[in-house]
Parts: C-alpha cells; structure tokens; sequence
C-alpha cells in the first residue's frame, strides 16, 4: 500500500470566467481522515466534483496511488477504489434498502449502466450486501423501500452503496447536514469504525465541534483557493481561517 493515497497538484477549475479553483494542491496519506472546510462557495463541494471525474480540471494533476486521474470518466474513477456521498441523499427511493446497496455490487459483475438494474440475487451479492448493510446498522430495514427512511438513516445508506463499490478512499460530503444530536454522533462514530477498518475519508462538513474532533488533518478553502492546511488545533488558531469565516473586524489592516 502506498503511504499518499491522494496528491492534488496546483488544480484549476473554470466555469467560464469564473475560477472555482485555483492553484490547489494537497494530498491525503493513507488510513487518515481529512477535512475539507469553508465557507459557503469555497469550492468545495467542485473540488469534490472533480476529484470523482464529474468535472474536467483546466489545469494541474489528480494522482490516485501515485497514477494520474485527471481526465478518467467518473465510472472508472468509482471502479478503482474512490467513491462519494452527496450532501443530498440519493437513494433509488423505490427501492428497497438491500437493492440498493446490490446495484453497487452489480459493478462487478455487469455491463453497462442499464445492466445494473438486473439486480442479482446469487446468495454471494445477498451475504456482502447484508454484511453492508449491518456495518452501517440497517441490516433490520434491509426490504423497506429506501424513499421511507428518514433522512439519517438515508444518509447511512448513501455510505452503504459507496461501500458496496469496495473503495480505498470514501468521500463524504456534509454526512451531517440537517440531522439531529442522536445521529450525528452514530454517523461520527461510524466514520471513526470505517477509519479504523483502514478506509482513507475525505470529509466536507460545516459542523466545526465535529470536524475537529474526527479529522487527522485539514485542509481550508475560500474563494477556490487553499488558505491553510494543518492539524485541528493549528486551523482553529489560524488567523486567516477565523477571518474567512467571521470576516475582517473593521478598521482592522488585512
């Protein structure tokens, strides 16, 4: 296993005269947790876009493992072990939960986006779902339809069917957003059992109290570009990080 999972080398990415990234760079070392925070259309969320291939970068290198990505389409980036979330759930909402998680196994064993639907039930597709389904707790909701979970447990099931495509680096996109104190800390307790389990996250949240209790390192954006990268307790003291977030005091030298 190599120990740099991720290197990102001076990305750029334009949506016409708009630079929604710019000159970042930043890697991520195997088995750790990173974050990716800022404030709201600091790029985030396109940097994420683009790692996965959604989007094309204008200009710097993706490394996976030490290969160049950029330019891969996101299917075959999915099939060499980089999978997401999105920050809203996307479930086949009528569906049940284990079909669900069975059309992410289907990669292997199919052709074709269409072929996916086929859903296998060989009893080897139905143990590794079910053995999914119980690592995120639910194994118990495994034949209800996926549109009637609520909206944590949706969110369990978004990491399911990413799980399902046997990743080595797990993106997460706000797992938090909109859900309450009991789930958040299942989720948080989740992400930390996957860690342990030798999965590599990358993590965008804006729930500050958890990303600096679960992340190893982080890595600040504002306005497309990286303004700081560091261990919690430096990026909470950053001066410029307090700033983009809480802005300049007036009367005060940038």
């Amino acid at each position: 296993m190599v120990d740099t999972m991720l290197e990102i080398n001076k990305l750029d990415k334009y949506f016409g005269g708009l630079k929604a990234l710019e000159k970042v760079s930043f890697s991520v070392e195997n088995g750790i947790i990173k974050g990716l925070i800022g404030p709201n259309g600091a790029g985030k969320t396109t940097l994420f876009n683009t790692l996965c291939g959604v989007y094309k970068a204008n200009g710097g290198t993706i490394e996976y493992k030490r290969n160049k990505i950029q330019g891969v389409t996101a299917h075959q980036i999915a099939n060499m072990g980089i999978a997401r979330t999105f920050q809203i759930a996307r479930p086949f909402m009528d569906m049940t939960v284990i079909e669900n998680v069975l059309v992410g196994l289907g990669k292997d064993y199919y052709q074709g986006f269409l072929s996916l639907f086929n859903i296998s039930y060989k009893d080897i597709h139905l143990k590794k779902a079910r053995e999914i389904l119980e690592m995120v707790e639910l194994d118990e909701f495994a034949e209800e339809e996926a549109g009637d979970l609520s909206l944590g447990y949706k969110r369990r099931l978004g990491i399911a069917r990413a799980l399902a495509l046997s990743p080595e680096i797990l993106m997460l996109d706000e797992p938090l957003a909109g859900l309450g104190t009991d789930a958040i800390n299942y989720m948080l307790e989740l992400i930390l059992r996957l860690k342990e389990d030798g999965m590599t996250i990358i993590i965008i949240e804006h729930n500050m109290d958890a990303i600096m209790k679960i992340c190893d390192e982080i890595v600040v954006l504002n306005q497309g570009k990286k303004i700081a990268e560091g261990l919690p307790e430096e990026i909470q003291n950053n001066k410029e990080v307090i700033e983009a977030y809480l802005g300049k005091e007036e009367g005060k030298d940038a």
